[in-house]
């Protein structure tokens, strides 16, 4: 092989990164003499991730329903990644933000049509017969999707709209989570006792939660937007995206997913729970939930008519 300017600037370049964090660069070349080619399936870890499909019941429609919520939680993390290189940014640019929340909501435009597949591709009678062995499991309890809550506002818009008047900024966060607004999906409402469905996730999730509510409480998107200059703060594409984000997690998105379980939990005569065992249109339903990120961004009559 020819050293040519290039190559040989590629070299110094090479010797500078490994000298930087004290290695030695002739031991890491001679490691690529017995390294493998990378492949398509052990980059992508094809098989690890094709044999996480593990079916409870006998009824194929079983196997789309979590392959289905699988690659939502696949969405979430990569909401989660974009929103953090917001939050840990040095120096935000009012372009760098406006475009991670196009990203973002992309992200979201694909959540909120993929309810087709829920609507349109699983049996209802397969689905009534298999969602009996899920309970109490609900996608209640998906951790990824708080987190993306509470990375993005500031906790008060979390808060159950009952409660907010007695709720502010120094309100321990052990307090305020018993009063945010998915509580009210696990508790019976004539007594305030926990469903086993909450208790088993705040059992599992709660320490977790609270340190990440602490952590984004002044990085959270809305806090972000807020620290830019005041002027970058009329940016209209900015202001569009932080909208454009808000209506599509906390409406469309939302109500994609109500008219989903619609069909479903309603395809058969009677009154039906979610196999969580909530409320679930009370608990689904926009306008119930008064859920909204970026509130000083709506108008009031816009704020009145959220979710309608």
């Amino acid at each position: 092989m020819e050293i040519t300017p290039e190559i040989q600037h590629q070299l110094d370049q090479i010797e500078a990164k490994f000298q930087a964090i004290n290695q030695k660069t002739e031991t890491h070349l001679e490691g690529l003499l017995w390294a493998k080619p990378i492949t398509y399936w052990d980059y992508i870890q094809t098989d690890a991730l094709l044999n996480l499909q593990i079916q409870r019941t006998t009824l194929p429609d079983e196997m789309v329903f979590i392959m289905y919520h699988q690659v939502n939680e696949l969405l979430f993390k990569m909401i989660l990644w974009e929103i953090e290189q917001v939050s840990n940014a040095a120096t935000l640019t009012t372009s760098f933000f406006a475009e991670r929340l196009h990203r973002i909501s992309r992200y979201f435009n694909m959540l909120t049509t993929s309810f087709d597949i829920m609507g349109d591709g699983m049996e209802v009678e397969q689905y009534l017969k298999f969602r009996n062995t899920l309970t109490p499991a609900s996608g209640f309890q998906s951790a990824q999707y708080r987190l993306i809550e509470f990375a993005s506002t500031d906790l008060i818009n979390l808060i159950d709209h009952r409660f907010r008047a007695t709720i502010d900024r120094n309100t321990p966060y052990e307090h305020a989570m018993e009063h945010l607004y998915w509580q009210a999906g696990g508790k019976d409402y004539a007594t305030g006792e926990k469903s086993y469905l909450l208790k088993g996730f705040e059992k599992k999730y709660k320490a977790e939660f609270l340190s990440f509510m602490e952590e984004y409480n002044q990085k959270n998107l809305w806090q972000k937007f807020k620290q830019l200059p005041e002027e970058d703060q009329k940016n209209a594409d900015l202001i569009a995206a932080m909208r454009h984000y808000d209506k599509t997690v906390n409406i469309t998105w939302v109500m994609g997913h109500y008219n989903a379980a619609v069909k479903y939990i309603e395809s058969v005569p009677g009154a039906h729970e979610a196999t969580g065992g909530s409320d679930w249109k009370k608990y689904m339903l926009p306008k119930y939930q008064r859920r909204i990120f970026f509130p000083e961004l709506w108008t009031k009559e816009e704020l009145e008519k959220w979710g309608e």
